[in-house]
């Protein structure tokens, strides 16, 4: 089955920045489609065809993201009141502030979905989303995938969904014990698959064979 479905336990409000449903959504469910490299050719409509496969599943009103990487490689990690479930390929992988002249031929990236159970402000969601998208990077820089210019932060195709309740909790940086909590799961989830995913390809993105980079 090409799907990969979290369970938020019941409707949650969600931000993230997924092909479908993007922004501030009200979900039940974060799903990952799987896709095969051949299918993400010139011209491919990927968002009006992951809608349609959502729909199709009797999901299309929940948030879906879309991944090349195999998806028994997902890997979950927890601490605090933070939950974390990440696919992570990196034969997308680029760095930060340069990317590469032409597109590389895989497309694996990095998908996170992230739960946190406290009641957060529309302000301290994006704070806990921008924590999230810390930790994933320095969890890339230290698997060390490298690119001719240094090493990879992420890849040109990541997405982050962050789940909670509304609530009165305005505040999720790095001073805080929520912030901690979930820099840590985003990070122990990432740098786990980072490595899984380095053991079979190595670190030079350069020379990852497009056709093998997303198993």
């Amino acid at each position: 089955m090409p799907w990969l479905i979290a369970d938020l336990g019941r409707a949650r409000r969600v931000l993230s920045f997924a092909p479908h449903r993007p922004g501030f959504r009200r979900a039940r469910h974060i799903l990952w489609r799987q896709v095969r490299d051949a299918d993400l050719g010139p011209g491919f409509d990927a968002t009006a065809w992951l809608a349609a496969e959502m729909a199709r599943i009797g999901h299309g009103a929940e948030v879906g993201m879309m991944t090349s990487r195999g998806l028994e490689h997902a890997v979950q990690a927890e601490a605090g009141p933070a939950r974390c479930l990440a696919t992570v390929g990196l034969g997308n992988a680029e760095r930060v502030g340069r990317r590469r002249a032409a597109a590389p031929a895989g497309y694996g990236t990095i998908n996170i979905a992230l739960l946190v159970e406290a009641g957060l402000t529309d302000a301290a969601m994006i704070e806990a989303l921008t924590i999230a998208a810390e930790a994933r990077t320095a969890a890339v820089i230290a698997a060390g995938v490298m690119l001719p210019w240094g090493v990879a932060t992420g890849t040109g195709t990541d997405c982050i969904a962050l789940a909670c309740d509304p609530g009165p909790e305005r505040h999720a940086g790095l001073h805080t014990a929520l912030g901690e909590a979930i820099g840590r799961s985003v990070h122990d989830a990432v740098l786990r698959g980072a490595e899984a995913w380095v053991a079979r390809h190595g670190r030079d993105a350069a020379a990852v064979i497009p056709a093998a980079a997303s198993r």
